[in-house]
């Protein structure tokens, strides 16, 4: 029968290996988790335009998405000022290549607003017309929800949504994301009044009463619908300064 002692050094020597083994595992499948999470991204921010495209994004592969963003995107990080801020500043300022894609507003949202950087990707069509593609982010039911909301060139018409979210009820708040005629309803609805005032879109329960600012709600879904509205409410009004510079 073995010693306590002997059995203490098993078990530490057992457990050693053990981290060895999954510390290179991780560091060998670093690289594929890293190509995987980019491809997410970036069909994350295409599926907000996914009717503009001509092309359905399920089908394609994942070079035929990075062929496209690189051809046809163009990618900006801008301050809260509407600045835009230089890869090189990027990369010194800690992100990864410097890049839009490289935002994670996860991690923005925990800053002072004051000190945080948004991620702007700009669609360019095979017809010459732009679509604006911003970040938006805010809270559900039960934790957090997120999206892209993109505007056509006059920067007030919305192109095409695409939500998504970590833990809302299947069948009720998580069909922000799940059901395409609730983000259908958000194709051209405006963000600005005539008189050029900031409206943004109210996800209102119990049905639409504007036909130009607002959706329907999701049946049994009330709390997840308001975090919709007040994600885009604040989320696009971050974008404001940049719009209102390119626009003097």
């Amino acid at each position: 029968m073995h010693s306590t002692n002997y059995i203490i050094r098993f078990v530490l020597v057992m457990t050693a290996i053990v981290a060895v083994i999954l510390s290179l595992m991780s560091t060998g499948l670093k690289p594929i988790h890293d190509k995987n999470e980019a491809v997410y991204n970036k069909t994350a921010i295409l599926s907000a335009i996914a009717s503009h495209l001509g092309k359905d994004l399920k089908t394609l592969s994942d070079e035929e998405i990075g062929a496209i963003f690189s051809e046809k995107v163009t990618q900006k990080v801008l301050n809260m000022d509407g600045k835009v801020i230089d890869e090189a500043t990027m990369m010194e300022m800690g992100y990864k290549d410097g890049l839009a894609e490289s935002v994670d507003m996860g991690k923005e949202m925990k800053k002072p607003e004051e000190d945080r950087v948004l991620p702007l990707f700009i669609y360019e069509s095979d017809k010459g017309n732009e679509f604006y593609i911003l970040n938006v982010r805010g809270k559900g039911l039960w934790d957090e929800i997120w999206g892209c909301v993109a505007l056509e060139d006059d920067m007030n018409t919305i192109a095409g949504v695409a939500f998504d979210h970590k833990a809302e009820t299947p069948g009720l708040g998580a069909e922000i994301k799940d059901s395409q005629a609730f983000k259908e309803q958000f194709v051209g609805k405006k963000i600005y009044r005539p008189d050029g005032e900031y409206k943004s879109i109210y996800v209102r329960k119990g049905g639409a009463k504007d036909p130009v600012h607002e959706v329907d709600g999701i049946s049994g879904a009330t709390i997840t619908a308001d975090g919709v509205t007040e994600m885009m409410q604040r989320g696009i009004a971050y974008y404001e300064p940049y719009f209102d510079k390119i626009n003097k």
